[in-house]
């Protein structure tokens, strides 16, 4: 199978701390006064959506539950997103209903299909960054789309690959693939906060600038 969406087992090490500043930098962002720069969201991707206007910060209450093995990351992720509108299937059900096998779960089609099949609704796109670094315009479509779901009480379920860091300068690398669940955001969107299913040394979540997760969702793809 191509590798343009394709998350399935995961190998991971997390190094230590820097500073927040140095972390941004990383991600690309500036910091001016105390303020992250980051890119600007462009709302209005479907007809529910005009006049619609998120708020500049939110967080869902989600039940988290790590995953219990190397390739159960989909349907962990995935069960994660559902919880927040109150349903919680077991993940052995999820993983049947992922074509999830030792070799993980294919693709940010599955999950979407799985989500607004369970979640009862069309709400759930997919969305792909084909190229090995996202651009500025898909930057800011994960952005737009991360606010746009979250604020109508929908995470969002990305597969991601290679290394990432976090808003605390502490990298995250899943070699393999690997699938997380965004859960909130901050700042319009610039910062995203992560559920991850993984829960390597009991670090399940963590912030995240979007610049950073776009580049780490690059080469596969999401569910919002």
């Amino acid at each position: 199978m191509s590798n343009l969406l394709r998350g399935a087992r995961w190998l991971t090490t997390v190094t230590p701390p820097t500073t927040r500043r140095a972390a941004l930098a990383t991600a690309g962002l500036a910091v001016i006064g105390g303020t992250v720069a980051g890119p600007a969201v462009a709302l209005g991707a479907t007809p529910q959506d005009v006049g619609f206007r998120a708020p500049t910060a939110k967080e869902l209450s989600v039940d988290y539950q790590a995953q219990p093995n190397f390739y159960y990351c989909g349907p962990a992720a995935t069960r994660i997103a559902l919880t927040a509108s109150g349903r919680a299937p077991s993940q052995d059900d999820l993983a049947a209903r992922l074509g999830t096998d030792v070799n993980g779960t294919d693709s940010a089609e599955d999950t979407t299909r799985v989500l607004n099949s369970l979640g009862r609704t069309d709400f759930y796109r997919t969305r792909s960054i084909p190229e090995d670094t996202a651009s500025p315009a898909e930057m800011d479509r994960l952005q737009a789309d991360v606010t746009r779901a979250v604020a109508r009480e929908h995470p969002v379920v990305v597969n991601v690959i290679g290394t990432a860091v976090d808003a605390e300068g502490v990298a995250h690398s899943y070699a393999g693939g690997h699938y997380l669940t965004v859960v909130g955001y901050e700042d319009e969107g610039r910062t995203v906060k992560i559920a991850d299913p993984a829960d390597v040394n009991g670090d399940s979540s963590y912030w995240m600038s979007t610049i950073n997760l776009a580049n780490w969702v690059a080469s596969r793809g999401y569910s919002g």
